[in-house]
């Protein structure tokens, strides 16, 4: 009898194991700058967007694909081309920003333009950190244009999506940047400009924050690197990519 309770258990602990090896991996990223579709939406410069808006990071779906939504339903309004995307103006060379909220081992990153592959980067199963950037050459690309990025994970069968609207060739650098500060009149004495940042308050889940805007977390005071909306999940401590300790 006892023999038997140990064949079953032994059974029981071999299937929790491969379940557990079968479920998704807990990675999750998006295409920050130039600024994704899902990006658009959490930071409410595109409506109807539906779910994406409370996870731009979620896009999540089986490698292959080809759409903007990664073939998940929810957020098939990513694919909508009906809808007005803005597009970034950027020059020949782009660099691509993603901001990662979990990191995972990762094969491959790929850039499309319609069935073309522009660009891969191979990781070899490296983990990434919080913070991953390309710089992809589009010279051979004009006008308006959609990018398709793709984030393959080492070690499941999923990959993450991102589609970036981009004016080609309309100005600008590798990626958007402020305009430069006039210079001084030269009967006065130049004075460094300060950094405009948002008044200070205590960090919420929802809300946007631009670059430079400042909270207070747990007492202690934060400053914003990259516009977001806020998540659950994204506090201070915890998203380096999006807040630096002040």
């Amino acid at each position: 009898m006892r023999r038997t309770i140990m064949v079953v258990a032994t059974a029981l602990l071999t299937a929790g194991v491969t379940v557990f090896s079968a479920a998704p991996a807990l990675a999750h990223g998006y295409i920050s700058s130039p600024p994704s579709r899902q990006a658009m939406c959490a930071q409410g410069r595109v409506t109807g967007c539906g779910d994406i808006i409370y996870e731009p990071q979620s896009v999540e779906g089986p490698k292959g694909q080809r759409n903007c939504h990664g073939g998940v339903a929810r957020f098939s309004q990513l694919s909508d081309e009906s809808k007005n995307w803005p597009a970034t103006s950027v020059g020949t060379t782009v660099t691509f920003t993603w901001t990662l909220t979990a990191r995972h081992a990762t094969s491959t990153w790929e850039y499309y333009i319609g069935t073309r592959r522009v660009a891969v980067f191979d990781d070899g199963g490296r983990q990434p950190g919080a913070t991953v950037q390309h710089t992809v050459n589009l010279s051979g690309f004009g006008g308006r244009q959609k990018v398709l990025a793709i984030w393959n994970i080492a070690d499941t069968v999923n990959a993450f999506y991102a589609c970036v609207d981009l004016q080609v060739g309309g100005g600008g650098g590798p990626t958007p940047s402020p305009s430069p500060a006039p210079s001084p009149t030269p009967t006065r004495t130049p004075t460094p400009t300060p950094t405009v940042t948002a008044p200070a308050g205590t960090w919420a889940a929802g809300t946007y924050y631009a670059v430079g805007a400042q909270v207070t977390y747990a007492g202690v005071r934060y400053r914003c690197l990259q516009a977001h909306t806020a998540l659950t999940g994204w506090e201070p401590p915890n998203t380096p990519a999006l807040w630096q300790r002040v």
